[in-house]
């Protein structure tokens, strides 16, 4: 479809978005849907990168993934495998996929199926694993395999069981408009929407057929996870934003992602092409003994909810998380989300934040506004021990590098005939 201008282009992505309709549709083997999987091969966050830049958490987490495929048996196997080119990565986001963190999967492992039904669109997530010593935050211990292993066995195929029992699959659009009322901003917090999530799918568990102390298993870590919508948030959120890319004019942004050594970005009229800056550490509160001496710089596809418009974008609906991010007071957030209006074209009315007059979510980053008023988004985010196998030290925001858009924005006008 022609567009007579960028900004008409623009609408229609916008158009795109609002009318999605999300499902939450099944819980599968990576390697059933993602055919790349089938083989000894890993996905990660962010834009393509190689196994010597990525930071040692990311390492951390390929070399855990390594031991749970039974690819190594020992942590200098695996390690040795993964320098010697024995083990082929792939940016998630090149097989409609996306994963937090270090955002490394493999073929074994389970991925939450979410449909954009006015598309067609599918995306992938892997699971949430919970709080802790966990993979995405680069440790690979046996308490992290052994639960990898289990999600495996006996969650995944526990919720599988459960949504084919839901005709059409659970609509997300239902359980985010409600959430975000109460307090979610889809990012660092998940409570509400975890909590609806869990009480939509216990009904259909406890009829899974699934064996009780499996079930009890399962229900008390949907329970104890106040994270775990993330991974169906992003899902959610890539299946939508894939759906918007396929508008090839325009100026707004459909992917935010990083891989802790390169933040990067793709533009609705500028295809599969990246656009790449050096990623920037973030800046919040740590957990006691830790500082931003510790730190690791920013990475994982997380920030497809930003480029959806929530996570940090939506601040303001979420003030019960402000101060955990470091942010300050509600005021900060107010302020906050009144900046990120500045750089987006629309507002979505189907997410109506109550904290901000009921005004809608920020919606549709354009990479005009960003270059010209020098703001650029804001990204809710964890922070990782720069060194493998510590987890999660605190959590905090982090900047798009501008970089990225003035990149992006040359590539614009080139595209369009306009001298810079």
């Amino acid at each position: 479809m022609q567009f007579k201008t960028i900004d008409e282009a623009n609408q229609a992505v916008i158009q795109h978005i609002t009318e999605s309709e999300p499902f939450f549709l099944d819980v599968v083997p990576a390697k059933s849907v993602i055919s790349e999987l089938n083989g000894k091969a890993l996905l990660h966050s962010g834009p393509p990168t190689v196994w010597e830049k990525m930071p040692h958490p990311m390492q951390g987490s390929c070399i855990g993934a390594t031991l749970f495929e039974g690819w190594a048996e020992t942590e200098e196997e695996a390690q040795k495998m993964l320098e010697n080119g024995e083990v082929t990565f792939l940016s998630a986001h090149s097989v409609n996929a996306v994963g937090p963190m270090g955002g490394i999967t493999s073929g074994n492992m389970p991925v939450v199926v979410v449909e954009n039904k006015a598309s067609g669109k599918h995306a992938y997530c892997n699971l949430n694993e919970g709080i802790g010593a966990v993979l995405r935050f680069g440790a690979y211990n046996d308490e992290v395999i052994n639960r990898l292993n289990w999600m495996k066995d006996v969650l995944g195929p526990a919720l599988s069981k459960a949504l084919a029992q839901i005709e059409g699959g659970m609509n997300v659009n239902v359980i985010v408009a409600k959430a975000i009322t109460m307090g979610d901003e889809f990012h660092q917090r998940n409570i509400a929407a975890s909590s609806l999530f869990l009480r939509e799918i216990v009904p259909y568990l406890i009829t899974s057929g699934t064996p009780e102390k499996e079930l009890q298993e399962v229900t008390k870590f949907l329970a104890d996870n106040d994270q775990f919508f993330l991974n169906i948030m992003m899902a959610t959120a890539k299946s939508v934003m894939d759906t918007a890319a396929t508008v090839t004019e325009g100026s707004i942004v459909t992917v935010l992602a990083r891989n802790g050594d390169q933040f990067g970005i793709k533009v609705s009229g500028l295809g599969d092409q990246w656009f790449t800056a050096p990623v920037n550490t973030p800046d919040g509160l740590y957990f006691s003994g830790y500082s931003s001496e510790d730190a690791t710089p920013d990475m994982g596809d997380s920030a497809i909810t930003e480029a959806y418009g929530v996570g940090g974008m939506a601040m303001v609906a979420a003030p019960g998380v402000v101060r955990f991010v470091g942010t300050g007071g509600f005021n900060d957030a107010v302020n906050t989300s009144d900046e990120m209006r500045e750089i987006c074209i629309a507002n979505n009315n189907n997410l109506q934040i109550p904290t901000w007059d009921f005004q809608g979510a920020c919606l549709g980053i354009d990479i005009r506004k960003v270059v010209e008023t020098g703001i650029t988004p804001v990204i809710n985010t964890g922070i990782a021990h720069k060194v493998a196998g510590n987890g999660q030290i605190g959590a905090g925001t982090v900047r798009v590098p501008l970089g990225c858009f003035e990149k992006a924005l040359e590539a614009l006008a080139e595209k369009y005939g306009v001298e810079v």
